[in-house]
């Protein structure tokens, strides 16, 4: 076994690695940019090295500072976690020449498998069912154009060594297909050091399903069942699961079958996972192998009871496999929400800041018999960066069956507090709640069909409404509580607190009669039903376990100004708890109208503005592009809205620009 582990990664992989690595008694060496300097990874690690500045391309991919690392501290494996050089072959060769293990498989199946168009060609020859596409590379923009229409719209625009959604565009007519070539080949450049692009047939309604295999160094290639990833943005995974809700016992084999053959086609040892797409008649093609750990392997880990990290150690240790096809067994469901510092309110865009708060929920098995589990990388107080991917953390649970698994998600998700930055959060529990997500009818369009205008929050129905009365009232009623004690001799003198008051958040208003017996509150309604109340709520806390009507639940919680914010599956509100009198008068009170931007272009989230593409007194057209700002290596393409002339260019290319920074003013 090895002595000493160097992760070449960072963030929540490389802190799940050094997990595995102490549980098994190995030390550990974690490498760090300018950027990563008080890292929990580096924290973690018996022992950290400096590689240079925070952008990745100055530091995590330059394999002669890995290498140097590797030998500054001794370490006998590497492991790559994924992304950076997870799949790059001659990093892999390089540690082999040096006589240092790569905890991952051979340099011969990571370069056959990590050019996707080779890879097809593989898979085809294995028997493998693939996606019709043009196999060959694609040198301009003017070339995508001819070769998308031959295959017909729509197509998938992907970078040959892409992975993870970067470098990933759909194509639905013919300047679609020009614009995405551009951008997959400018992201690819970024994210991977290599522009080269192919095209594909998309296909529609699809869902993405993939298997996760596993060999070692002495033939032996098992499938560890597969995982649903179906629910994506901007080809990004967000929520996935296991097993799938849709696969049968056929089709599941059928799959692994395949999967094992494709391996075993290169030589094929460590974890991979190969990637399908399947429509709705069960039918399934071969979309790409990953040479590496999945982001989301916790959830397979979940449903087998196996450790992936640690397999993934003892094969790269010359160990053969400790089972066989006929051992792996899938018990009960996973899920897993991947929990991102962007602001679903503003498209997903991303978000930097430093974490306010960070308080994940209590990891382990619960008194039901679910699971939590939250593999991450951060901690309250650290920074998140714009250099790298937007990942904060994942959030698992385990449950016997699907249903209770989700629920318990929901819970889980109740309970995660984070502040300072913009955050998925709220967009993950609104998921959850969806009749159709919980039917299983997924779609890798499941998104864009269920949000099309973007996600703008959860109006509450009128259940769940009361309940968020309920909760405010009882707040209410505590504070009033508070604030009418006298302290000293005069303690017997308080002011009365009435019982009457009206509640009023959204487009609810609510009259409530509420008695309260110090432990209990009961909140009776002006319909004539009633909801009891008692919590552990105190003036300050910011996450409160309520039990209302019987239902337990956890709400987020704070005070601002006569308000009361309160945030619970999805619903982020501020209720307004008011004497019936204040209450009439409130309404009768103009809103306040929000200021009028519809003449300028801010910029929608912290990033660097890296072109500019009209200039003063050009008259742009709508969906015309304006600006390109890139964060976290994604390009977002600014465009008009509507027919305009440019009045002022406030913002140079190259400024980085903070969120709402000017960028060009229309007359």
């Amino acid at each position: 076994m090895f002595r000493k582990i160097l992760i070449a990664n960072r963030g929540e992989i490389a802190c799940r690695v050094i997990k595995t690595a102490r549980k098994l008694g190995i030390a550990t060496v974690a490498v760090y940019s300018d950027a990563d300097r008080e890292a929990l990874h580096v924290k973690m690690a018996d022992e950290a090295v400096h590689i240079g500045p925070a952008p990745s391309a100055q530091s995590y991919i330059v394999i002669d500072k890995i290498l140097d690392a590797v030998k500054q501290t001794g370490a006998d494996a590497v492991h790559p976690g994924y992304g950076f050089l997870s799949e790059n072959a001659n990093f892999a060769e390089a540690l082999k020449v040096d006589g240092i293990a790569f905890i991952g498989p051979p340099p011969v199946a990571i370069e056959a498998m990590g050019d996707k168009i080779t890879s097809k060609r593989i898979a085809a020859s294995a028997g493998v069912s693939t996606v019709p596409g043009h196999m060959g590379l694609i040198e301009d923009a003017d070339e995508a154009v001819r070769i998308a229409s031959s295959i017909g719209y729509p197509v998938m625009i992907k970078a040959s060594a892409g992975g993870g959604g970067k470098g990933m565009r759909i194509a639905w007519n013919e300047q679609e297909a020009r614009e995405g070539f551009q951008s997959s080949r400018n992201e690819a450049k970024a994210s991977f050091g290599d522009d080269r692009i192919f095209i594909e047939k998309f296909v529609t309604e699809p869902r993405h399903i993939e298997i996760q295999v596993l060999g070692d160094q002495h033939g032996n290639i098992v499938y560890l069942g597969e995982r649903e990833c179906s629910i994506q943005r901007r080809n990004q995974k967000v929520i996935e699961e296991a097993p799938s809700p849709f696969l049968d016992e056929a089709t599941r084999k059928a799959m692994g079958e395949q999967a094992v053959a494709l391996a075993r086609a290169v030589g094929y040892f460590s974890a991979g996972t190969v990637e399908f797409i399947v429509d709705g008649e069960r039918n399934f093609y071969f979309l790409e192998m990953n040479t590496r750990l999945q982001v989301e392997h916790p959830v397979t880990e979940l449903v087998t009871g196996l450790d992936l990290v640690e397999e993934m150690i003892r094969v790269a240790a010359g160990e053969r496999l400790r089972f066989t096809q006929n051992d792996v067994k899938l018990d009960g469901w996973a899920v897993e929400s991947r929990l991102y510092a962007e602001d679903p309110y503003r498209n997903f865009l991303p978000s930097i800041g430093r974490l306010t708060r960070y308080r994940p929920p209590v990891e382990g098995r619960r008194d039901d018999g679910t699971i939590v589990r939250n593999d991450t990388g951060v901690f309250e107080g650290g920074e998140i960066s714009m250099y790298y991917d937007p990942m904060i953390a994942k959030l698992c649970t385990w449950a016997p069956d699907r249903l209770a698994a989700i629920e318990a998600m929901s819970a889980a998700l109740d309970d995660f507090e984070v502040e300072g930055i913009g955050h998925n959060l709220p967009f993950l529990s609104a998921v959850m709640e969806q009749q159709r997500f919980r039917e299983g009818r997924l779609t890798t369009a499941y998104i864009a069909e269920e949000f099309p205008d973007g996600f703008t929050g959860v109006v509450p129905g009128l259940a769940d409404a009361k309940m968020i009365a309920a909760a405010a009232a009882f707040i209410n009623l505590r504070l009033q509580r508070r604030n009418a004690q006298i302290s000293g001799a005069l303690a017997n003198h308080r002011r009365p607190i009435g019982q009457d008051w009206v509640a009023t958040f959204d487009d609810y208003s609510f009259p409530t009669h509420c008695r309260d017996d110090g432990d209990v509150t009961l909140v009776e309604f002006d319909d004539g039903s009633a909801l009891d109340v008692s919590s552990d709520w105190q003036p300050g806390a910011t996450h409160a376990s309520f039990d209302i009507g019987g239902k337990r639940i956890g709400i987020k919680t704070s005070l601002g100004g006569s308000g009361i914010r309160l945030r619970w599956r999805g619903i982020d509100t501020i209720a307004f708890v008011r004497p019936p009198r204040v209450a009439e008068l409130v309404r009768l009170m103009p809103r306040k109208l929000p200021p009028d931007t519809s003449k300028l272009l801010l910029c929608p989230m912290p990033g660097v503005l890296t072109t500019i593409t009209v200039a003063e007194g050009d008259t742009v057209e709508a969906g015309q592009a304006l600006a390109t700002v890139e964060a976290m290596k994604m390009e977002n393409v600014l465009r008009a809205e509507r027919r305009a002339t440019v009045k002022s260019v406030a913002a140079k290319a190259g400024a980085s620009l903070a969120v709402d920074e000017l960028i060009m003013e229309f007359a």
